[in-house]
Parts: structure tokens; sequence; C-alpha cells
């Protein structure tokens, strides 16, 4: 089909054709799949018929240019119209080359590599047939019991909106319909999903509307503005209503006042969930309010197809709203140039080349090394050296489970454990490696093995955390300390008397209060993807300088949650200079800061602020004003330091942060080396939402902090006239 007229095809389908085509169903229903035919439990329920299948809109998880390739094949032999699928999946953080989980991709604050791991992506993905990733996900998260915080880049958001923009250039590029390496990316979930109370997946968001404006919807527009092709709702509800079916953030917020003009597709099951949320009766009244909302696709759910045609016969719907559906699904596949090549960028060919290439698996490293935070390193016993005794302990010390949740075509078997990546660069009479205990479980044996290997040796690794199951969707924890087993195992070694260096493999901030004190050292690795086990060992011998800093604050305890940096002050603030000992806003049993701050992080030479400058007193509103800070590496090791720029409204309409990011530089300093940074601040910078949801900068005092974390800063203060 060449040069198809999209609003003339429209008009050949039946009614029956446009609702399948709102529909999307997993790989299994299809024929040219591997596993068609394998269509058991839920999915077999859903009763999904042959004629649905033949007019489905796109499929769910398929990948592999061999079988989108078929699947395509036989679809386009069965299609009365012609009409070509869209292969839609999870490519998150990764497609085979995996990458850290976003959030330790956050910690980078590295905008140019998460950038390029996007790109790498959607170049595996491409070439093995796929055109969509649901990705990025770009929800604010300020409770680390959430398993999905894993999936993004932290608790602030213009930091999270800068990323958001990244990742979707990476994915899409600057020419989707001529680049056939790059995929329609998807950016999730709308809305507020990163809130839910009590830190449980699925469960009911409640704020205020201005807070929902200022904090929770900026990352999605940066998407919006970035180009994204799709938008995902969310499980939630927001003001209680379920996202799903919420008109006025659907209709009103998103395509009115974001103008965004691309697909909408509910999460896994989102419209049926209506009716156990509450505010549909049945399926019927639920495929009424999802496209009412304006969902366009379907999620592996049948409400559309079995319940869309009797609404507009019963004139509850009017046809012209599946029509615009169907039209938006109509523009991305062709833009896609699906019509014209059905089987776009699939090759298996390409796929073997390109899929875990050496410069792919490169690149991977190079983002785990900048990803990885160095918390604590008391003594300098950080780096070490090839000629020391080591013992790498624990349940990760040989343990390819360091992809983490959303890993979809990752292998485990083809990560660099933690032992792998030391073990290429020593002598082995000098490593010894033990296990010590599994994640949940500690034997005798296990234990005493490991004893023995740390009193043998002069230095302990401890390579300690959370299965990846334990974190992710459906991954939510009250409990965010290690495993009790985890920490007697810490205890028995600390007994040895030996050096303890942690190396951390976790989805969320933990709380680390019972080794944060005892530990030497602790290097946060997160789930650092297939080549993890080599970065971090870059990392641990000094080969590379550790850079990464926090983009979600640890708490000293889940009672402190939610932590987070850019918080308020309250009437009776704790650090006031007039502040009660008792009657003030504290906890009687810990302090109100968190254990590690946003944008901390250690390295191995030390960085001198000093010299912080203002070009006026005064701020122009048409002018702007700079201010410049000297960066010395006072250290003997060359490292990159990542330079925060924070503002605080001191008297606003309504009550405004204490610190709000507003920018950042990453700076590389030689020995010796003074560079100075500079930083230029606008007006529309100042602008915040007031009580009546208008956007506008209030007159008055400024602070400004500029320093290597949320609480590490030099200030000065100017006047926004």
């Amino acid at each position: 089909m060449q040069d198809v007229n999209l609003t003339e095809l429209l008009s050949k389908m039946t009614l029956d054709e446009k609702i399948a085509q709102l529909t999307q169903l997993a790989t299994p229903f299809f024929k040219g799949s591997k596993d068609q035919g394998e269509i058991t439990g839920p999915m077999k329920e859903m009763g999904i018929t042959q004629k649905v299948i033949e007019n489905a809109g796109s499929v769910l998880g398929a990948s592999g240019a061999q079988q989108t390739k078929s699947i395509q094949e036989e679809h386009l032999k069965n299609n009365r119209l012609g009409i070509p699928l869209l292969f839609m999946s999870d490519i998150v953080h990764g497609y085979e080359t995996i990458f850290p989980i976003p959030l330790a991709i956050g910690c980078s604050w590295d905008l140019s590599l998460a950038e390029k791991s996007a790109e790498i992506a959607a170049k595996e993905a491409a070439v093995s047939g796929v055109h969509v990733t649901f990705a990025p996900m770009v929800d604010l998260v300020r409770d680390p019991r959430w398993g999905r915080v894993m999936e993004t880049t932290g608790e602030d958001p213009y930091l999270n909106g800068e990323f958001s923009k990244a990742q979707v250039k990476g994915f899409q590029g600057s020419n989707l319909t001529k680049d056939f390496n790059r995929v329609a990316a998807c950016v999730k979930h709308f809305a507020a999903y990163g809130a839910p109370e009590g830190g449980r997946d699925y469960n009911t968001v409640n704020m205020s509307e201005r807070e929902m404006y200022e904090q929770y919807l900026p990352a999605y527009k940066a998407a919006i503005d970035a180009g994204v092709e799709m938008v995902m709702s969310a499980f939630n509800t927001v003001d209680g209503i379920p996202a799903t079916g919420s008109k006025y953030l659907m209709r009103k917020i998103l395509r009115k006042e974001m103008e965004f003009e691309g697909i909408l597709i509910s999460d896994w099951g989102a419209v049926k969930e209506l009716i156990p949320h509450g505010v549909a009766e049945d399926e019927a009244e639920a495929a009424f309010k999802a496209l009412e909302a304006g969902i366009d696709i379907e999620m592996m759910t049948t409400c559309y197809v079995d319940h869309l045609k009797e609404q507009i016969e019963m004139r509850n719907l009017t046809e012209s709203l599946v029509d615009e559906a169907v039209l938006r699904i109509l523009k991305l596949k062709k833009k896609l140039g699906l019509f014209e090549t059905p089987y776009r960028g699939a090759d298996e060919r390409l796929e073997n080349e390109v899929v875990m290439s050496a410069e792919h698996r490169a690149a991977s490293r190079e983002l785990a090394t900048k990803s990885l935070v160095l918390l604590k390193n008391e003594k300098n016993v950080l780096p070490l050296n090839h000629h020391q005794r080591i013992s790498l302990i624990g349940p990760f010390a040989d343990n390819g489970d360091i992809l983490g949740a959303w890993s979809w075509k990752g292998s485990r078997e083809d990560a660099v454990t933690l032992k792998e990546g030391i073990s290429q660069g020593m002598d082995h009479s000098l490593l010894t490696i033990a296990k010590g205990s599994n994640i949940q479980s500690i034997s005798e044996e296990d234990a005493a093995e490991a004893v023995q290997a740390a009193k043998n040796s002069d230095v302990v690794i401890l390579a300690l955390g959370e299965d990846s199951e334990m974190s992710g969707e459906a991954g939510s924890r009250t409990n965010i300390k290690l495993p009790q087993a985890q920490l007697d195992l810490f205890a028995k070694i600390k007994e040895t008397g030996k050096p303890i260096v942690v190396v951390l493999f976790n989805g969320r901030p933990l709380d680390l209060t019972d080794i944060h004190d005892q530990a030497d050292a602790i290097l946060e690795a997160w789930y650092p993807g297939t080549e993890g086990g080599a970065a971090i060992t870059d990392v641990l011998f000094g080969k590379e300088n550790p850079s990464g800093k926090l983009t979600m604050s640890f708490p000293y305890s889940a009672g402190q949650i939610p932590v987070y940096y850019n918080h308020f002050n309250t009437g009776r603030p704790k650090d006031a200079p007039d502040a009660q000992e008792r009657y003030a806003s504290q906890y009687l049993d810990s302090p109100n800061k968190p254990l590690y701050p946003f944008g901390f992080g250690l390295s191995y030479t030390n960085f001198l602020y000093k010299n912080i400058q203002q070009s006026a007193e005064n701020m122009d509103p048409e002018e702007g004003i700079s201010f410049t800070i000297e960066v010395t590496n006072n250290g003997k090791m060359a490292g990159e330091e990542i330079v925060q720029f924070y503002i605080q409204d001191v008297t606003g309409e309504v009550v405004r942060p204490l610190k709000e990011l507003k920018d950042f530089r990453k700076i590389f300093l030689n020995p010796g080396e003074t560079k100075e940074v500079l930083f230029n601040l606008r007006e529309e910078q100042l602008r915040y939402y007031h009580s009546d949801l208008s956007l506008k900068s209030d007159k008055g005092k400024f602070n400004v902090f500029i320093g290597s974390s949320s609480e590490d800063v030099l200030s000065l203060s100017f006047q926004l006239l």
C-alpha cells in the first residue's frame, strides 16, 4: 500500500474493524508467533475471536526479527484492508544489552549517556522488530517503599524532566519515519502514579491539584514537548477517579493543556479495572468511561471489543470517538512507514550483529560506572589495590541477578558478575570467594566459610542487597532494610576486625542504619546491568573515580517516609534560631534529615568550592542574573564533579520549598585544577503554580545555593524586581 490516505482508509473500515484496531493483544494470540496456541488461564478466558485477532491493531511483547516478520506476514494475509500491526514491548533500560536501572541512570546526572542508552536500546529493539517501547517512566517518587522507584530517575521534577527529554530523544531520534534504528516512545504513567498511599503499588493517590501541577506533571510535559508519540495511563486514582477513566486528566490536562496529539494507551488491564475501582458497574460502563476519557488502545482486556459497538448503537457514545482514536493509531503506523515497509527495521542479519555488540556493552559499562554512588569511605579504604588479599563475600559475590526489573530480554548468564569482574585483574591466589548467605537465609556452614575467608584477607568486599523480585512492579515493602540474614552475615564478618567494603545491589533507597556506622566503605551499585561487575571493579580498584550522586534520598528509617530534599518549612522549624527544645517539628527518635541527602555522593578526590559571586544584587525580569563559583580539585586523582544549583523563594503566595534544583553542571578536573562554573538564572525559572494555578513568579527575596549536594552548599541572595 503506497502513500495511503488515512481518511479514505478509515471510511472503508467497518465499526467492528475500527474497534478491533483499539485492542492490544499478547503475542500468543497471533499466527506466526513462536508460542501461538499457548493461550491459557486469563488469556483463554478473554474469549477473543479469530475475527478480532485478524483486525487487532497492536501486539504486546513480541520480539525477534524472525517472529515479528512472521506475525506481520500472517496478519497481512488475513486483514481485509492490509492494515499492519504495531509491535510494542517494555524496553525500559535496555533490550538485551541491559543498562543500569533508571534510578541508577538518574544518579549519573549524565543526560548524554542517558540519551545514548535509549538510542542503543532502540537500535537493538528495532532490528528485532519492535516499533514502540513503553518508556520512559517519569513518575516523581518520594517513597522508597514503592517498588517502582527503580524505574524512575528520582525525587526532583526538574531533573526528571531533563532525563525524560533525553530518553525520548534517544528512543525516537530526529526523524522516526526515516530512521529505522529508532522506536516510538511511550511516556508513563499519566498521572501521579509515583505517589501511592503507603508506597503500596496500584494504591490510591491523593494530592492537591496545585501539588500535581507543580511536582508531578512537569516530567510528562517535558516528554510531550520532546515529541513523544504515546502516553500510558496510570493504574491509580487521582482525586477519587481512576486515571484511565478521568476526562479531567486525559481530555483537559493531557489533550487540551499539554496539547498532546498522539496515542493514549491503557496500562495492562486498566480499563476493566474501573470495575473494582468502583466507578464502573460492568465492562460496558468501563468501556464507555475509558473511551469517553480518551483511551485509544485497551491493553489486554476486552471491554472495547465486547461492548463499544452496543454503546454506540445505544447512542451512549458517538462513532466519532472511535474514529479519532483509530486515526491516531493509523497516523503512527504511517509515521513509522509500516504501510510501505510493514517489517520496518526487522532484520535477522543485523540482529545478530547489533544486539549485545561489543560497542553496546562498552556503553553499558560506561554508564554503570558513572551511576555508582560512593556513600562512605572511611580512612580511604577505597580504592583497593591488586596486591591486597581480598575476600569477596555475600549473596551477590557471584550472582547474575544484577539486571533489575524490566530487563525483559536481558540474560543473567550474559551479565558480568562481581566475581568475574574482580577476577579478571587479580592474582587468583589473593582472592577468596565465599557466599556467606543467601538473600533471605543463612546457614552455619556458609557463615563459617565466610568468616574464615575474611580472617585470611586484608580487606573484605561484602556484596549485599535485594533479590530483583523485591523491587519493581508489585515489589512494595514496608521494611526497607537489608534482609536479616545479610545483617547477620555482616555482624559475623565485622567481628573479624577486617575492613569491610559493602557493595549494594538494590532497586530502591534502603534503610542502612544497621551497617552505616560499622562499614568502612559503602558503594551503592543499584542493579548496574550487563556490565555491572566490570564497572564496579573499575571503581573499587581506582581505574575509575566514582562520580554518581543520589537523585533520591536515603532515610534513617521507614518511619521518616516520605523524606525528600525539596520539602516545605513549617511554622515551627526545628533548625530555627528560636526553636523550642520540644515544641518544634521533629521526631523524638530520629533526625528530620535523611541519612544520605539528594545530590550526595563521594569521590576519591576532594573538590573545594569557593568564591561564589553574582552579577547583580537585583534581578531584572527581562535580563536575568548570573552566578559563578570556583571549584578546585584538591586531591591527587582526576575526577568528575556534579555542581548543583538550587534556589529558594523566601516568601511566596503559597509556601515554597526550602530548596529547588534549577540547574547543574558536570565538570572534569585534574588534580590541582580549578574551573569557574557559570549559571544563568532566568525569571521563568522562578515561576511556580499559585493557588489559582496561574504560573508566575513573585517579586521579593530569593536565596541561591551552589554546591556538591542539596545540603553541602554556599549561598547568596538577590531581589526579583
